[in-house]
């Protein structure tokens, strides 16, 4: 195998398909990038839960393959000057790199060895936006969980219905959820599969902020993305996900209005004293246009107050200090609409238009007497 090509597209493919690849693997080759050369170039990395491959123009003197251990690979390529890099291999798979006047040569590992990616029988596809689904996956992909007792929710549910794609994450104490027009492309108009967490964390960092398409192509066991000139594969997971729309109250008792950074910087502030050692709920108390936020731990009392628009009649409630900031931090809108029953009851975050482009779900913490 023999091939040159700009150092710069080199290095973006190793990075793309880097991020499949295993960090550290009973099987060797795992851990490398597979280098195929034909007409173009393709590299690509699996740890068998999830594969990417990306392509790039290239001149190709001499077709083949080679893996390669990614992280040297990548290493040697990123220290390189900004020129032509040339890659070739012999029959012993030393693998020769040269751009400019420095040389390396390191051991590759058979192509035979690296293995297949699975293949996908088609089912449906759906298209949209990238920096849609892009969008989408940042406000709701921190409500997945990581617990592996339930692998059903350490995924996000993706469920098509009338031309709309709903995302919704869970993680038993809250709940997020997004929602978007899908392309007209899409042939799927109802449907539902769920999509490992770590997966979709690669796509939200290959997509591009762009209206260029994705296209999601759905199998009976995995699950592709194609992002312009690169292919994410990942498995699908089985099994009876959340029942979302039953678990989201249809009513409330108290409606306030309150503007996003607002909140945060006020929820950021008391939290100063509240760290991963030392836990304590933020307590919120919704009077006349004004919610006050208190918190105390060992280090101390913290207090402070926002301008809200509204009443839930002096209500007290508690909060993960964490879970409440994630929310407000995600929502896609600077105005929002704080749903309340009680103390006890879920919080319900959507936007303050009433549109139902999405919704985060809070579980509050149940506050002691004596913690005043």
């Amino acid at each position: 195998m023999k091939f040159s090509c700009e150092k710069y597209l080199l290095l973006n493919a190793i990075a793309t398909a880097s991020r499949a690849a295993a960090v550290k693997s009973a099987v060797p080759s795992l851990e490398g990038l597979l280098i195929e050369a034909s007409s173009i170039v393709k590299i690509s990395g699996y740890d068998l839960k999830t594969g990417i491959s990306t392509t790039l123009s290239a001149d190709v003197l001499e077709p083949g393959s080679i893996v390669l251990n990614a992280r040297l690979f990548g290493d040697i390529v990123r220290r390189l000057p900004d020129d032509i890099v040339v890659i070739s291999t012999d029959e012993r798979f030393m693998t020769q790199i040269k751009c400019g006047m420095s040389e390396f040569n390191i051991v590759g590992v058979s192509a035979e060895d690296y293995p297949e990616l699975p293949s996908v029988d088609y089912q449906n596809s759906v298209y949209i936006a990238q920096s849609e689904l892009k969008a989408m996956i940042a406000q709701t992909n921190f409500a997945v969980s990581d617990n592996e007792a339930r692998p059903i929710h350490t995924g996000s549910l993706f469920d098509i219905e009338d031309g709309v794609m709903t995302i919704v994450s869970v993680d038993g104490y809250r709940l997020a959820l997004r929602r978007e027009r899908v392309n007209e492309k899409t042939e799927m108009n109802q449907g539902s599969f769920v999509v490992p967490g770590s997966a979709l964390s690669e796509v939200e960092k290959i997509a591009a902020d762009s209206d260029d398409l994705i296209k999601i192509t759905l199998g009976t066991k995995h699950i592709v993305f194609v992002i312009g000139d690169t292919v994410l594969i990942s498995r699908r997971l089985e099994g009876e996900f959340l029942n979302y729309k039953n678990s989201v109250p249809k009513t409330s008792k108290y409606t306030v209005l309150a503007e996003r950074k607002a909140l945060v910087d006020a929820i950021e502030r008391v939290s100063l004293i509240i760290s991963d050692k030392i836990k304590s709920p933020v307590r919120c108390t919704f009077s006349d246009d004004l919610l006050k936020i208190y918190t105390s731990t060992s280090l101390g009392r913290a207090s402070d107050e926002c301008a809200v628009n509204g009443t839930a009649e002096d209500m007290e409630i508690g909060f993960n200090n964490k879970y409440i900031l994630d929310a407000l931090k995600a929502a896609p809108s600077e105005n929002l609409k704080i749903l309340l029953t009680s103390s006890v009851s879920p919080c319900i975050i959507t936007p303050a238009d009433d549109s139902s482009s999405f919704l985060y779900m809070i579980l509050p913490v149940r506050l002691k007497a004596n913690e005043n």
